[in-house]
């Protein structure tokens, strides 16, 4: 049986965040609020929590799942190596609507799909978010929908269709933004905007001006 709590209640949320908190640590899925949309998250870590999490979406691996984190500094552990110029982008845009995708370091024993040696790594605005990653560590999170299914932009959205098999409910009120974020490739030298989302490409190019941005992307 699922858990929801209503985190809009400062002590109700105190009791969420400690019951995602637990439920993530023993292989558990929550569903958090982020900024852009709705998540349903696991350790990234656990390999059987973030298979459970592709089930869930009914989805395989050939879609890797993003990871969250909940400060800059952790990106430094995760990655290969931190251009200047993802160094920029997080700068301007973290916390906030921006994926990157960059080169983790070889020493992860993680699975989250068919990533190939990279990960989708975001830094969400959302202060329930940010707290829950802050007890957990980086967490597997992908939108919090049945694949090919709309996006969930709020707590009910996201029950009325991944239901109880999610652990706990982190209700944070609608989404602020509702719509995806932003992805832009940054493992070659010049990065690449595969997604405009929450980031529109007039932001991003003040920061980035070599930034490509495919055809099929406008």
């Amino acid at each position: 049986m699922s858990r929801r709590y209503d985190c809009t209640d400062s002590e109700v949320r105190v009791a969420g965040l400690e019951a995602a908190t637990r439920a993530v640590r023993h292989g558990g899925l929550v569903v958090l609020p982020t900024d852009t949309l709705y998540g349903i998250g696991a350790d990234a870590f656990d390999q059987v929590a973030v298979r459970a999490l592709l089930t869930a979406k009914g989805r395989g691996p050939e879609m890797p799942v993003p990871v969250l984190i909940g400060s800059w500094r952790t990106l430094d552990g995760l990655v290969e190596r931190v251009t200047e110029q993802v160094r920029d982008l997080v700068r301007a845009f973290w916390p906030g609507g921006l994926t990157l995708i960059v080169r983790h370091a070889p020493s992860l024993s993680w699975d989250l799909g068919d990533a190939r040696g990279t990960v989708a790594v975001r830094m969400p605005l959302h202060p329930v978010a940010i707290e829950l990653l802050g007890r957990t560590g980086p967490m597997a999170v992908s939108s919090a929908n049945i694949s090919g299914r709309p996006p969930a932009t709020t707590a009910d959205d996201a029950f009325a269709q991944l239901g109880d098999s999610v652990e706990v409910y982190l209700d944070g009120g609608p989404c602020a933004l509702g719509v995806a974020s932003t992805i832009v490739d940054c493992t070659d030298d010049v990065p690449r905007v595969l997604r405009v989302g929450a980031v529109d490409l007039a932001a991003l190019r003040a920061v980035v001006p070599s930034l490509r941005v495919p055809a099929a992307v406008n």
